[in-house]
């Protein structure tokens, strides 16, 4: 397919808001992988989903204190309390339900850093926005026949509608619920014309805010033209941290309870933490994950996912040290001790793992060779002092890679210009539905910041581009 007019983009988005007040930079062309890179990718989608089931497992069996290995003993009842820390005592029952065993988010999407090594995974979300915008992207960069396109057509769309559908296998033409939350809102656009597309497939997809759900019975209804219409499958676009907001949320559990309504994703608290991460590279842990996961999947994980770890602040007893980086050629034996950290050493990010307002878009995000000394020290002491509520994480940085891609220059409005070939650094979102026990690679979205942006996510100064296969020979 042919480059796109800035003429053609710039009719395209003003006709279909995707995002709520938001902009971002245009550029004539998707981006780039490489057949090598788009089979890595596949296999990503398949050591994430074997993550997820892991995780389950690790999180299941601590919280009995079950033995985590088959011929010697490890248990870590340490891993449930990290994990359920701050949540409310009836989502932990909730997730601890043997009714949710081998419940897992329908979609899975990594963050990947394309750094100077390869892909490095930094975060894996189980509530991700953006699944409008790429099946949009898809449709608008490569139509419906052009196969380079990754995801072309509207595999984003049918592969998010076969992922929930699954849910109910007996009923015919569920009718689904995409539920958004005012704290979502942002997304609510791509979400909408998300319902709409499926609608037009002649699917019962319908995006609601949650003051439009009530409950008759045991069962979920809305108003469509005045007509009550039961709810059979819920996807709820909203994190756990905002339950307590959803009017409805007795009701949805309840309905849950009797199953008159399945929920994806689940309402597991568990999997919407970053500190799982840490967990992976916990050195009492590796044991079990050698165990647990595949030998591909263990091999691609180990060297997709930086080093993290969890800043727990519980007093050591004298001469113990931390597991965790070394500051000035010393190990740890107190997280406070990296307030002294040089510059160099600083090459570390703190994020709050999860179950706070400030886990998604970056915001708890501070990088401590991009920041002051003082910032991060401020960095440091409010990830201790939120610990017994909101565990933070300290992850190794792995710098994006400098990289070229072509952008439409600003100008006036309305006025065209010239598409150059600029710099920057780049973040891949892969979108796996999982659809009969496999995640299905559906699209991938690629933010093309500024070279100059340490911390790459959406902004004005980016280009969110779909992603096309190409050739090297």
């Amino acid at each position: 397919m042919p480059d796109l007019s800035q003429e053609t983009l710039r009719t395209a988005f003003a006709t279909q808001s995707l995002f709520e007040d938001k902009t971002w930079q245009l550029s004539p062309a998707a981006w780039p992988l490489t057949p090598a890179q788009v089979a890595e990718l596949e296999q990503i989608g398949t050591a994430c989903l074997e993550f997820h089931a892991a995780l389950e497992t690790l999180y299941l069996r601590s919280v009995v204190g079950k033995n985590l290995l088959r011929n010697k003993p490890l248990l870590a009842p340490w891993v449930a309390d990290y994990l359920d820390r701050g949540k409310p005592a009836g989502l932990v029952a909730h997730a601890r339900d043997p009714k949710n065993r081998g419940m897992f988010p329908t979609v899975l999407r990594p963050d990947l850093l394309l750094t100077d090594e390869g892909f490095a995974l930094t975060e894996l979300d189980s509530v991700p926005g953006g699944i409008g915008l790429t099946g949009f992207l898809n449709q608008l960069y490569g139509g419906d026949t052009d196969p380079a396109v990754l995801g072309h057509g509207d595999a984003m769309v049918q592969n998010f509608y076969l992922s929930l559908a699954g849910l109910r296998p007996a009923v015919r033409n569920p009718l689904i619920a995409i539920l958004v939350s005012d704290e979502a809102a942002t997304y609510r656009p791509e979400m909408l014309w998300l319902a709409e597309q499926l609608q037009r497939a002649g699917r019962r997809v319908f995006c609601l805010r949650p003051e439009d759900v009530f409950p008759l019975g045991n069962e979920l209804f809305f108003d469509v033209e005045g007509t009550p219409e039961k709810i059979d499958i819920l996807y709820r676009f909203f994190e756990l941290f905002d339950w307590a907001n959803v009017k409805v949320d007795r009701e949805i559990l309840e309905a849950w309870a009797n199953g008159t309504v399945a929920i994806a994703p689940p309402m597991r608290p568990f999997q919407e933490e970053k500190l799982a991460l840490a967990l992976f590279h916990h050195h009492l842990l590796a044991d079990y994950w050698a165990e647990t996961l595949s030998g591909r999947s263990l091999k691609l994980l180990r060297t997709l996912i930086p080093q993290s770890w969890i800043m727990d602040p519980a007093p050591l007893p004298p001469g113990a040290v931390l597991d965790g980086p070394r500051i000035g050629g010393r190990m740890l034996n107190d997280w406070r001790d990296l307030i002294g950290a040089s510059q160099k050493e600083r090459d570390l990010i703190i994020k709050i793992s999860g179950f706070h307002e400030t886990a998604w878009g970056a915001r708890s995000v501070v990088l401590g060779s991009d920041c002051s000394r003082e910032e991060w020290q401020q960095g440091v002491e409010q990830a201790l002092r939120l610990a017994p509520t909101n565990l933070h994480v300290l992850q190794e940085y792995r710098k994006p890679k400098r990289v070229s891609h072509p952008l439409y220059e600003k100008g006036a409005a309305g006025e065209p210009t010239a598409a150059v070939a600029k710099d920057g650094r780049l973040r891949l979102c892969p979108y796996y539905f999982v659809v009969e026990g496999q995640a299905r690679l559906s699209g991938a979205l690629a933010t093309f910041c500024p070279p100059d942006k340490k911390i790459i996510h959406g902004m004005v100064d980016a280009a969110l581009l779909p992603c096309r296969v190409f050739s090297l020979t």
